[in-house]
C-alpha cells in the first residue's frame, strides 16, 4: 500500500511540474512575439565599420567640407564657377537641414599626385583645416594617367591607352600614400574620393583606356578599404553613355551638369 501511495504522489507532483514548465514556456513564447529581444549579428565577415556606420548628417550641428586635389575639385568646366563642392554644398544644406560651409578649398587646377603629396607635407594649413572637418571631397590621379591628353591622343592613330597604363603603377602608389595622410589627419571625417572616368571614350575604338581607368578605381577601393572613413565615389558610369553631353569644351573636364550628378552621387551616399 506504501508504495502505492509513493507511485500515486509521484505521478500527481510530475504532473504539476509538466503543467508548469508548459504554462512557463507558453508565456515565455507570447512575451517574445509581443515583445522580441534586439538581435545582435554576428556575421562571419562582416567588419564593425559597416554594422553600425557614423551618421554625419545627424551628430552634426553643422557640416564643414574641406576639399583637395586638381582641377576638378577645383570647378574647372563649370562656368557658375561652383563644380561638384559647391553644388554638393547647396544639396546638403538641403538634405541635413542645417549650415554647409566650404571650409577651404585648396584644389589647385594641373595637380598631380607628386603636387598633392608636397603640400600635405609643406602646408600644415590643409592638416589642420582636416583636422577640424567633417567632410573631406578628394580628386586626384586624372592629370597623371592623362595629362590632359598629353601623349594619349595621338592625330594619326587616335586614343592609345599605353601612355596611360605606362605612368599608373608609380601613381598608384603615390595615391596610396595620399590616402593614408588624409585618413589619418582627421579618423573621425569622412573622405570621399572622386574616382575617374574616361574623358577619351568615344575616342577609344578598342575601350582599352576603359580597363586602365577600371584598375585605377579598383585599386583606389583596395586601398580606401584599409579606412573605416574612407570611400570612393565612383563616377565611370555617369559619363559613360553621354560623355559629350557631360563633359566641357575642353574635352577633359565636366561642364556644370556633369559636376551635378558628382554631386548628386555623393549626396546620395551621405543619405
Amino acid at each position: 500500500m506504501k508504495s502505492s501511495k509513493w507511485l500515486w504522489r509521484a505521478v500527481v507532483i510530475g504532473s504539476i511540474v509538466s503543467t508548469a514548465l508548459c504554462a512557463f514556456g507558453f508565456v515565455y513564447a507570447v512575451n517574445q512575439i509581443l515583445f522580441p529581444n534586439p538581435v545582435v549579428s554576428n556575421e562571419p565577415g562582416l567588419p564593425a565599420s559597416e554594422q553600425k556606420k557614423p551618421d554625419v548628417l545627424a551628430d552634426r550641428e553643422q557640416l564643414r567640407i574641406v576639399a583637395l586635389g586638381d582641377s576638378l575639385t577645383a570647378g574647372t568646366g563649370d562656368l557658375t564657377g561652383k563644380g561638384y563642392v559647391g553644388q554638393l554644398r547647396d544639396k546638403l544644406e538641403k538634405q541635413a537641414g542645417k549650415p554647409v560651409f566650404v571650409y577651404n578649398n585648396f584644389a589647385i587646377p594641373g595637380y598631380r599626385t607628386t603636387d598633392l603629396l608636397k603640400d600635405l607635407d609643406a602646408k600644415k594649413e590643409i592638416s589642420q583645416a582636416i583636422a577640424e572637418s567633417d567632410i573631406v571631397l578628394l580628386t586626384i590621379g586624372g592629370n597623371d594617367l592623362f595629362e590632359g591628353g598629353q601623349g594619349i591622343l595621338d592625330q594619326s592613330q587616335g586614343f592609345s591607352a599605353k601612355a596611360a597604363a605606362d605612368r599608373m603603377p608609380e601613381a598608384l602608389k603615390r595615391l596610396e600614400q595620399v590616402l593614408s595622410i588624409v585618413a589619418k589627419a582627421n579618423p573621425k571625417a569622412i573622405v570621399y574620393y572622386v574616382g575617374l572616368y574616361h574623358p577619351f571614350l568615344d575616342l577609344d575604338e578598342t575601350r582599352e583606356g576603359s580597363l586602365v581607368v577600371q584598375k585605377w578605381n579598383t585599386s583606389a577601393f583596395e586601398m580606401a578599404n584599409r579606412y573605416p572613413n574612407v570611400v570612393v565615389v565612383p563616377t565611370y558610369d555617369l559619363f559613360e553613355l553621354n560623355l559629350t553631353k557631360y563633359l566641357y569644351s575642353d574635352h577633359f573636364h565636366p561642364n556644370q551638369d556633369g559636376y551635378e550628378r558628382i554631386a548628386e552621387r555623393i549626396a546620395q551616399i551621405l543619405k
